[in-house]
């Protein structure tokens, strides 16, 4: 099925985030569970039974009851500790920090080591980067989690991770609904978001996507749609694990983009959408002072980590300054 154009988006007011999106302040959490389990047998199916520990407004500490599986493609195949998934009891959560939530993507460590432990921070940084420069994308909580193993076979370990907004209530504030189907065509979505997503996956040296076709069974790569009645889809992003600009270990750029590795940047936006080009410039140019903030100011971020971001987001500044260098590096690399 193809997706086809229609009108230009109307104007439309979002809502607020869900209460647990609303603030940037690291959420402390116990995750009692049979993290063994999680581990060795990988379940992604089944939940198994686990509970969350957090500290109410009045300073108690309380438990809810949730399911924990394991989740994802290629981290859940390859990392010694996979993505995961948290399914709350809506009944439970009402006037709780997870009001409103029901499943929650949680990112985690891949492997244990600084280096793992910093990518977790930088792409929970990534996300909170491309929030600067629109609403009309996913929000993230880092959180602090004591993993805490219901079985004894582990011991306890303490590692950021952060919660991903579940598309549905993502969906929700943009008074949208998702959209499954295979592809899309370019002229169907949005042209000023789209334009500017791909530029901030440019700014985040990042190939690792598509908006408008899927790498496995429905679209997109890397990107979930959203329609609503009358008006043009959102192709908005997420996983930025292969991007220059969080540096995982594992990361690699896109097979058919012609770079070495993922600190070489490719610009992936579409030539369609080229005289869009000047306004995503002029957008990012004016949330700089903002982008390079959230960097300096991340809790957990090493110092020499916060340098070598900030010098990677120079190099992209240097770009878009120069006029040359965006026809060079931009407008004749569009696709």
């Amino acid at each position: 099925m193809t997706f086809l154009a229609t009108s230009a988006a109307p104007v439309f007011a979002d809502s607020p985030p869900d209460a647990l999106f609303q603030n940037d302040e690291v959420l402390n959490l116990v995750l009692t569970a049979p993290v063994a389990a999680l581990i060795n047998e990988r379940p992604e199916e089944e939940y198994l039974e686990a509970t969350i520990t957090y500290q109410a407004a009045d300073g108690a500490w309380k438990n809810l009851d949730v399911g924990v599986r394991t989740r994802g493609n290629f981290r859940h195949n390859n990392c010694d500790f996979p993505p995961l998934t948290l399914n709350f009891n809506k009944s439970e959560v009402e006037g709780t920090p997870f009001d409103n939530q029901n499943k929650l993507k949680m990112v985690v460590h891949c492997k244990d080591s600084g280096w793992y432990a910093q990518s977790v921070l930088r792409e929970y940084l990534a996300y909170r980067l491309l929030n600067a420069l629109t609403d009309q994308s996913f929000r993230v909580r880092l959180l602090q989690i004591t993993y805490v193993d219901s079985e004894e076979r582990r011991s306890n370990l303490v590692r950021y991770a952060f919660f991903i907004e579940h598309k549905k209530r993502l969906a929700k504030r943009m008074g949208r609904e998702t959209l499954d189907v295979k592809e899309v065509e370019i002229g169907a979505i949005q042209p000023d978001h789209l334009n500017l997503t791909t530029l901030f996956q440019f700014l985040i040296g990042n190939t690792d996507f598509s908006p408008i076709e899927g790498g496995y069974d429905e679209c997109c790569h890397n990107y979930d749609l959203f329609a609503r009645e009358d008006a043009q889809l959102l192709s908005i992003p997420y996983d930025f694990d292969n991007s220059g600009f969080v540096s995982a270990p594992y990361a690699q750029p896109a097979e058919w983009v012609d770079v070495h590795n993922v600190r070489e940047r490719a610009y992936l936006g579409y030539c369609v959408n080229n005289e869009l080009v000047q306004g995503s410039i002029a957008r990012i140019r004016a949330a700089r002072e903002e982008l390079y903030a959230l960097v300096a100011k991340q809790p957990g971020l090493e110092a020499s980590v916060i340098d070598r971001i900030a010098e990677y987001m120079d190099e992209f500044f240097e770009i878009i300054d120069d006029p040359e260098e965006v026809q060079r590096q931009i407008l004749d690399k569009c696709v």
